[in-house]
């Protein structure tokens, strides 16, 4: 269990790192870094795009381009193709956007005959590390998939508890966020939560603890769960968020990120290889926090 992007870094420096298939690699932030992950024995990284576009993004940047293969590939659906490719072929283990569209580049990675298709949902994981919380937190899927029904929040679910396991969490307490702690058939997203606390009592998930419909002061505050009479061993040692549906997860963290004083790592889970998953306008320590984290669920 690691508790701050630091120790995430620690970690997988640790250990031998990986290499990542950059989609785009004409973007200052995104080569700033992979450069810093580079020095850091994070992870090593194949830059895919237009030759003369990275050599200039990678002047601006100050980064020296002799450590990197370079695949000279212009349009971004071809430059999604070949990363797709790289990783396909083994030469990388994980995929990270860069200046491509998000669109283009999911379409590479979907493609059945060439993408990276596991046969699972792809969903998005949001690592928080938020001042004054002694963990980080993760919530799903806030970038992904719109609305998810119960069957699409139980794929959302699988792959965030994975992926936490493979972060070394060995029971992850997954918290099922409603606007109330109380099931109400006018609100089907606690029929939702239901539904997946109950599959989870019947070890559909595997090894985790998960507790819905909690709004979240009690999925944050065990204290607010005792005041309102709510017995849960999720209330208020949540490590997963399970939203209702993207509006909810993209407000929750970015509310954190931007009032909060959160820093914040993003990642797909559930194609054949984890995927960096950010907006163009992340700053590079952003981007830097969400290799480590992709490093670490690659293995």
């Amino acid at each position: 269990m690691v508790k701050t992007f630091d120790e995430l870094r620690k970690r997988v420096a640790e250990t031998s790192g990986d290499t990542l298939a950059v989609v785009g690699a004409a973007h200052q932030s995104t080569l700033e870094a992979v450069e810093e992950a580079r020095v850091m024995g994070l992870a090593e990284a194949l830059l895919v795009g237009p030759r003369t576009g990275i050599e200039a993004a990678a002047e601006k940047a100050g980064v020296d381009l002799g450590p990197f293969e370079v695949f000279d590939v212009a349009g971004d659906a071809a430059v999604s193709a070949k990363a797709v490719e790289l990783v396909r072929g083994g030469r990388a283990g994980m995929l990270m956007k860069g200046s491509v569209s998000t669109g283009t580049m999911l379409k590479a990675v979907l493609d059945k005959q060439k993408g990276l298709r596991s046969g699972k949902l792809l969903s998005h994981l949001a690592a928080l590390e938020v001042p004054g919380v002694d963990r980080l937190l993760f919530v799903t899927d806030g970038g992904m998939n719109i609305a998810p029904d119960v069957q699409g929040k139980a794929g959302i679910l699988v792959n965030a508890v994975e992926s936490l396991r493979r972060l070394g969490y060995t029971r992850p307490k997954v918290a099922v966020l409603g606007a109330v702690e109380k099931i109400n058939p006018d609100m089907p997203d606690t029929l939702d939560a239901a539904a997946l606390t109950q599959m989870a009592a019947r070890g559909q998930f595997g090894d985790c603890e998960v507790d819905g419909p909690l709004a979240l002061d009690l999925a944050v505050s065990a204290e607010a769960a005792r005041v309102k009479g709510v017995e849960s061993s999720v209330a208020g040692a949540a490590d997963i968020f399970l939203v209702p549906d993207i509006r909810v997860g993209n407000v929750f963290a970015k509310g954190l990120l931007y009032l909060g004083g959160a820093k914040l790592a993003g990642m797909i889970a559930g194609a054949a290889a984890p995927i960096v998953l950010l907006s163009r306008a992340d700053d590079a320590e952003t981007k830097l926090d969400s290799i480590a984290l992709c490093t670490a669920c690659s293995r």
